[in-house]
């Protein structure tokens, strides 16, 4: 009788190449140096140290902590995507303007129209003088100078809350200071200035802030607050709104602590937006 002998281990089909996990009908030979997955030509990204695939990659970044600046907003690269949105919303506007008049007067701002249509005192800040481009020249140009500064240093959403309520704070200055019992409760205002004019005051905040030289920004802030004064058609009120609110949401976000910035960040635009309204209501009951 014939000694036992052992059995054979059973065998599975053959393992095929390797694919890569999100296109399976890809075969790829090229491992992730970091999950050692197969990864195909259009999943692969060249790391320091050969090839990882899309996904450690994405990990890899969410993980990494984002650069701040000194104010906690994100550094990014790349252009002012804010500021450009506000000029190209600024330029529609303006060649809508040229093509119906009925435009300026559906989003312009005066303080008998406010009361029904508390939204004009936002719209006011993407129209202009529709006699001509100087208005709207001067306007973007000043934009274009500090509102990039602005948005690198401070962030994308407290760069936007700056602009919209130092426009809205313009509108509120021209309430205060208007009369039912003038002309000045029904006339009519377009422009920018005042939310130029917050952004005027947030990079005086902002330059002391960080210790820079303020002169320049001092002496533009002053020759355009005397030209508001002597030059006829110009709405002051909304210059000096603009101004202060502008000034003062700069010195919460610039100077806030860095354990409590998330805080101000969210709190001060709500305090100074709740400020601007219960003044405007003010101002209205006394009517």
């Amino acid at each position: 009788m014939s000694a036992d002998q052992p059995a054979a281990a059973p065998t599975g089909p053959p393992e095929g190449p390797p694919v890569c996990p999100r296109h399976p009908d890809r075969v790829s030979y090229v491992r992730c140096q970091r999950c050692g997955r197969p990864t195909c030509p259009e999943c692969q990204r060249q790391a320091a140290v050969g090839v990882q695939c899309v996904d450690c990659v994405a990990e890899a970044a969410r993980a990494t902590p984002a650069n701040r600046t000194i104010f906690g907003g994100t550094v990014r690269a790349g252009r002012p995507v804010v500021t450009i949105a506000i000029i190209a919303v600024c330029v529609v506007s303006y060649v809508l303007q040229q093509v119906s008049s009925e435009w300026t007067l559906r989003w312009a701002f005066w303080p008998a129209a406010g009361e029904v249509e508390p939204w004009r005192f936002l719209t006011v800040a993407f129209l202009h003088s529709p006699a001509g481009v100087i208005h709207i020249v001067f306007n973007m140009l000043a934009l274009w100078m500090v509102g990039p500064f602005l948005e690198q240093a401070l962030g994308r959403a407290r760069f936007a809350a700056l602009y919209g309520l130092s426009a809205v704070a313009g509108s509120v200055g021209v309430l205060l200071l208007a009369s039912p019992l003038e002309q000045s409760w029904y006339t009519l205002t377009v422009g920018a200035s005042g939310a130029v004019f917050g952004l005027f005051g947030a990079v005086f905040v902002v330059m002391r802030r960080m210790r820079r030289d303020v002169r320049g920004i001092a002496v533009v802030i002053g020759l355009n607050i005397v030209i508001g004064f002597v030059l006829p058609d110009i709405a002051w009120q909304a210059h000096l709104g603009g101004l202060v609110v502008g000034a003062a949401l700069a010195a919460a976000f610039a100077y806030a602590p860095r354990e409590r910035r998330t805080a101000v960040t969210v709190g001060a635009p709500v305090l100074v937006g709740l400020l601007l309204v219960g003044l405007a209501f003010a101002k209205y009951a006394l009517v």
